[in-house]
């Protein structure tokens, strides 16, 4: 898919939200959950500053200016924001790997604190998914998470994702050996999630 193909696709609109690619004034709406620690605490990166959210969504555009067609030797991520009521409160990630891989992505997300307990993460995850398997040709979609993180957990079981594994301190970050939780969904099952 060409990044012109990929543009056509975009928003995508569910029944209460517009996922969207990140603009460079995005970087205010996304600074206060991605500088929350609580927030952060199960994430893969800490705490940010706005150098450090200005990066992430400079990322975010490269990315998507690449295309999932671009360097197929190189891992290729989708990110969009999500905005409710015209207000970003998250963002979820589509990762898909490199050469063979490709077909494979990894699901990610995080949203504002007050956007918790309505579904819309959920919703918005849901949406991305749909999107692997419909347009991007992904034959897998899996979530990798630090199962302390239940609310996350919930998340991916309520869109119908499989809990696949528990690896016992199998990363190292912020100063601690962590366990990963593996959900994931083939596209066969994906209906079950719809």
């Amino acid at each position: 898919m060409t990044p012109a193909e990929l543009a056509a696709l975009l928003p995508l609109r569910t029944e209460r939200l517009v996922l969207r690619p990140a603009r460079p004034d995005d970087v205010d709406a996304v600074l206060p959950y991605c500088c929350d620690d609580e927030v952060t605490r199960y994430l893969p990166f800490g705490s940010l500053d706005r150098a450090g959210v200005e990066a992430r969504v400079g990322r975010w555009t490269a990315d998507l200016e690449r295309g999932p067609d671009g360097d197929l030797d190189a891992a290729w991520a989708l990110t969009v924001v999500v905005e409710h009521h015209g207000s970003v409160v998250g963002d979820v990630m589509l990762r898909l790997g490199a050469g063979p891989m490709r077909s494979a992505g990894e699901l990610g997300y995080v949203f504002h604190p007050s956007a918790g307990g309505q579904g819309l993460a959920t919703e918005a995850a849901r949406a991305v998914v749909d999107l692997a398997f419909d347009h991007l040709g992904c034959h897998r979609v899996a979530a990798q998470l630090d199962p302390r993180n239940t609310t996350s957990a919930r998340l991916l079981q309520r869109l119908g994702m499989r809990h696949e594994a528990h690896l016992r301190r199998d990363w190292w970050g912020k100063g601690e050996w962590a366990d990963t939780s593996i959900f994931a969904a083939l596209r066969e099952e994906w209906p079950a999630g719809r």
